[in-house]
């Protein structure tokens, strides 16, 4: 059995999952503070293993900025973070205090990218970048076949912007940057700036001409330089019906002509939605779990 946890700014998903990857039990809770969180997820694979058997591994995909660095004291323990309550909190020493198990830990989109190019819509490709718009904005980096991981781990979702010429006014959302990425194209930032969540608004709305705008200016900076094969767009708010054409839209004019992007050349090959959502993270936590497994102790 291999344990599983997709940890998310809104929501924690667990699954135990057996050898090949099934999964024989989950749930779903909110993300709370982290030691109430905590008791809800000890509680669920406790008492799953009494009835499924025990964990040779666990595999954690989290929202960050959290320590990814296995060398470092401090893997596992969440650095500066936006959500309130989780700075410095040390995920991975509280898990192994009730659990006697190898653990790896990932950033929540890292683990999303490993499924998506494993076995989604980025498989085939050496060079995959998957960003999820949610609760937050953050980015996985596939190159060459491998995680990008750099100094700390890419935190994609806090790169700067142009602004959308109607888009002046709002100072963005983000406690550390205001309106970077995530300050303007998050879903609390959507709501922070209408009013209401981004699920409400119409879809002649233009707050999804402002959108499409931001997240295809992301995808022009991906581009520019990372020249990935696929860019996957995850996450809740980037699900919105239509979002994803109004996107390759402002690509294309963004983008001028300027290179040829790879494989079919079209911009709809080429910024894509996930074809394993919204179970990506879940399944790239499973992957890392059995990894974990396989490690020495």
């Amino acid at each position: 059995m291999f344990g599983a946890i997709e940890a998310g700014g809104t929501k924690f998903n667990c699954a135990l999952a057996n050898a090949n990857g099934e999964v024989v039990a989950k749930t779903q809770f909110p993300t709370r503070d982290p030691e109430t969180t905590m008791i809800d997820v000890v509680e669920f694979f406790t008492h799953t293993q009494q009835t499924h058997g025990t964990m040779q591994g666990m595999g954690i995909g989290s929202f960050g900025p959290i320590n990814i660095d296995l060398k470092s004291e401090h893997y596992g323990r969440f650095l500066k973070t936006p959500k309130p309550g989780w700075s410095h909190f040390d995920f991975l020493a509280t898990l192994q205090q009730s659990f006697d198990v190898p653990i790896f830990v990932e950033t929540d989109v890292n683990t999303a990218v490993l499924a998506e190019h494993s076995n989604g819509a980025g498989a085939g490709c050496d060079n995959v970048v998957y960003v999820t718009i949610g609760t937050g904005v953050g980015g996985g980096i596939i190159s060459d076949g491998r995680l990008v991981k750099g100094g700390i781990h890419p935190e994609v979702g806090h790169m700067l912007l142009p602004r959308h010429p109607d888009d002046h006014e709002f100072p963005g959302a983000c406690p550390f940057h205001g309106g970077c990425l995530e300050g303007l194209a998050a879903g609390p930032s959507m709501k922070a700036r209408w009013g209401v969540p981004s699920e409400t608004l119409g879809d002649d709305h233009i707050a999804w001409d402002i959108q499409a705008y931001y997240l295809a200016a992301m995808c022009i900076n991906l581009t520019s330089t990372l020249s990935p094969q696929k860019i996957i767009l995850g996450g809740g708010v980037s699900q919105k019906p239509g979002l994803i054409d109004r996107v390759a839209a402002q690509f294309e004019s963004l983008w001028g002509d300027y290179l040829p992007l790879p494989g079919s050349g079209r911009v709809s090959d080429y910024i894509v939605l996930p074809q394993l959502a919204p179970e990506a993270g879940l399944v790239g936590a499973i992957m890392l779990a059995q990894q974990a497994g396989q490690s020495p102790r």
